[in-house]
C-alpha cells in the first residue's frame, strides 16, 4: 500500500479517505470457487450487476444440488437446467466449451495457476465468449492476483473518470496507461477506485 501512496496522489487520497475498507470484502459475499467456478460466475455475469450475477449463480448451483457445478456435471446437463438460470444461449454455449475443455483436461487448473496472468489469458480467450473481463475477474476471485486491472470495466472507467477529474470516460488504453504506475498492485488500486464509486453512487 506505501507503494500506491507514493506513486499516485490521487490513489493515496482514496485510500486517506477508506481507512476501513477491506478489499477482498466483497468475496465474503459470494460461495468459494475454484478457478473454473470464477470463470463460470464471471460468465454468467456478463454485462450484468453483481447483484443479478450472484443471483444467477444461486439459481446455477441449485440445479447441481447447492454447490458449483463440476465441469463434467456441466457438460452433463440438459439446456433447460441451464436456461433456468437465467443465462442466454450465447453464455451457455460459452460455459458449455469451457467445461468441456476443463473435463477433457485440455485445460487443467493447476497448470493454469502456475501460469503468469498474461499466459492464463491467452489461454482462455481462445474459447468464444470469454475476453480479458471474464479472465480478470476469475483471476481476483480464485487466484487472488495481485495486479490485475479491468480496463474495460465500466464501473471502473466511471470511477477513474470521476476520482481522476477527467471531462470523459477513458478507454481501455487511458485506463492501462493510468494504472501502469500501481504495478504491481492494480488489484489493490481498483479495489479501492470500485469502492469510492460505489460511495458516490450511495
Amino acid at each position: 500500500m506505501a507503494h500506491l501512496t507514493r506513486v499516485d496522489p490521487v490513489i493515496a487520497r482514496l485510500i486517506d479517505a477508506q481507512p476501513d475498507h477491506d478489499p477482498r470484502a466483497w468475496l465474503a459475499q459470494l460461495p468459494p470457487m475454484d478457478l473454473f467456478g470464477a470463470l463460470v460466475f464471471q460468465v454468467a455475469g456478463q454485462q450484468l450487476s453483481v447483484a443479478a450475477s450472484r443471483r444467477i449463480l444461486d439459481r446455477l448451483r441449485a440445479q447441481f444440488g447447492g454447490a458449483n457445478p463440476t465441469p463434467e456435471a456441466l457438460v452433463a446437463a440438459s439446456d433447460e437446467a441451464l436456461r433456468s438460470t437465467g443465462m442466454s444461449r450465447r453464455k451457455i454455449a460459452t460455459l458449455r466449451d469451457l467445461a468441456a475443455r476443463f473435463s477433457s483436461g485440455e485445460l487443467d487448473e493447476v497448470e493454469l495457476a502456475r501460469l503468469p496472468d498474461d499466459e492464463v489469458e491467452a489461454r482462455l480467450t481462445t474459447i468464444g465468449g470469454i475476453g480479458p473481463w471474464t479472465v480478470h475477474g476469475a483471476l481476483i476471485i480464485a487466484l487472488d492476483r495481485q495486479d490485475v486491472v479491468l480496463p474495460g470495466d465500466l464501473a471502473l472507467r466511471k470511477a477513474i473518470s470521476a476520482a481522476y477529474g477527467l471531462d470523459h470516460l477513458p478507454d481501455p488504453d487511458e485506463v492501462l496507461a493510468i494504472a501502469e504506475p500501481w504495478r504491481p498492485y492494480r488489484s489493490l488500486a481498483t479495489s479501492y477506485l470500485f469502492a469510492s464509486n460505489v460511495d458516490r453512487a450511495t
